[in-house]
C-alpha cells in the first residue's frame, strides 16, 4: 500500500503519470483541507476536488482547478448582481460571530457569495452542493468524500486529513486572512508575516489517515511545504506515524528555485530556507529525497534525481519512477 500526501497542485500532478508504478487499487491519497472555504453556504474543498477530477479525467489541466470546459453561469450571474445592486466584491467575510455558528466543518473560513470572489463552474459547484447537502444529512467530510469519489468512478482511496475543521490563515501587516483570500484574490500580494493552523490542535485525524500512514509507504509529492503539507502535519499523530513510515519527498524546489506558488515566501515567513534544504528541514521524517538533475543540494538522506518539472502525464511517470526507486533504496 502507498499513500499520497497531496495538496495543490503538485501532488495531484505527480498522480496524473503514477498509475503505472503505484496500483491505484492499493493506493490512498490524504488530501489537504486547509484550505477548504465555506463561500455562499457551500463547503469548497479545493485540494480534495482536485484529485477528484483529476482521477476522473475531468480536470481542468489548464488552471489545475474545476471541471473542465466548465460553464460559470451561474458565478457570472453572481458578479452581475452584485455590480447592479452596487455591493462591494468579495472576499466578503461573515462576520466574527458567524465563523463559529452553524456547520461545525466551516469554521474560521465563512465567506458570503456576493460577488463571488472564487470563479466556480456549474458542474463544479453541483459537487459542492451535493457534499453540503451530505455533511447536513449527519455524515461526515471522510464519509461524503469517498461517496463522490465513488460517483466520479475515482480508483484509489481518496480522504480528507480530518472531519475536524483546519483553517490556514495567512497573517499580513494587513491583518489576518484565510490562504484563498491571500493566494486567489490578493493573488499572494500581501507580506507574509506568519503561517497559523486554526483548529489544528483540536482536531483528529479522519479516522483512515494514520492506518493509511503508519508504517506504510507514504509519498510527499511536490506540493507546498507549508499550505498544502502544513496543516496535515499540524494534526495531532500525523508527524509521530511518518516516523514510522518510510517516506519519500519530491522537493518542488530546484535549489532556491520554486516551480510555482508562494511555497518560497511561505517558507521563510515560517521559519524555514525557501529551498530544498528548508524543505528537508521541515521533513525530518521523509527518509529519502526526489530531486531535479540541476538541484546540487547535498542532503543527509539517500537522494534520486531526474527532471522533476512535470507538464504531462509522461513528464510524471518519470518522476513517478523516480519515486520508486527512492523508496527501493529506503525500503
Amino acid at each position: 500500500m502507498t499513500t499520497f500526501l497531496s495538496g495543490g497542485t503538485g501532488t495531484p500532478k505527480l498522480l496524473d503519470g503514477a498509475d503505472d508504478v503505484f496500483s491505484p487499487a492499493e493506493t490512498t491519497v490524504i488530501g489537504n483541507t486547509g484550505d477548504d472555504v465555506e463561500l455562499g453556504g457551500l463547503l469548497v474543498c479545493p485540494d480534495v476536488d482536485t484529485v477528484l477530477f483529476q482521477q476522473a479525467g475531468e480536470l481542468d489541466r489548464e488552471t489545475w482547478w474545476g471541471i473542465a470546459d466548465d460553464t460559470t453561469a451561474t458565478h457570472d450571474e453572481l458578479r452581475r448582481l452584485a455590480e447592479s445592486a452596487d455591493l462591494a466584491g468579495g472576499p466578503r467575510y461573515l462576520p466574527d460571530e458567524r465563523q463559529t455558528a452553524g456547520r461545525r466543518i466551516a469554521r474560521w473560513r465563512r465567506f458570503s457569495g456576493v460577488a463571488e470572489f472564487m470563479e466556480i463552474g456549474d458542474r463544479d459547484r453541483a459537487v459542492h452542493v451535493t457534499r453540503t447537502g451530505l455533511l447536513d444529512e449527519g455524515r461526515t467530510l471522510t464519509e461524503t468524500t469517498r461517496t463522490l469519489a465513488d460517483a466520479f468512478d475515482v480508483p484509489l482511496d481518496l480522504v480528507p486529513m480530518s472531519d475536524d475543521p483546519v483553517a490556514s490563515i495567512v497573517h499580513t501587516p494587513e491583518g489576518p486572512m484565510h490562504f484563498q483570500e491571500f493566494w486567489v484574490a490578493r493573488r499572494g500580494d500581501p507580506e507574509v508575516v506568519d503561517v497559523e493552523f486554526r483548529g489544528a490542535d483540536e482536531a483528529e485525524p479522519a479516522p483512515p489517515v494514520l492506518d493509511a500512514l503508519r508504517g506504510e509507504t507514504v509519498v510527499v509529492g511536490p506540493s507546498n511545504p507549508v499550505t498544502s503539507i502544513g496543516p496535515m502535519l499540524a494534526v495531532d499523530g500525523v508527524r509521530e506515524a511518518l516516523d514510522d513510515a518510510t517516506v519519500v519527498a519530491v522537493s518542488p524546489f530546484v535549489e532556491d528555485r520554486v516551480f510555482s506558488g508562494p511555497a518560497a515566501e511561505l517558507m521563510a515567513a515560517t521559519g524555514y530556507d525557501p529551498s530544498t534544504a528548508g524543505v528537508a528541514a521541515a521533513y525530518p521524517f521523509a527518509d529519502a529525497f526526489v530531486l531535479d538533475d540541476a538541484d546540487g543540494t547535498d542532503l543527509d538522506r539517500p537522494v534520486v534525481r531526474t527532471d522533476t518539472e512535470m507538464n504531462d502525464a509522461e513528464d510524471a511517470g518519470r518522476v513517478a519512477r523516480a519515486v520508486a526507486d527512492a523508496l527501493a533504496e529506503v525500503a
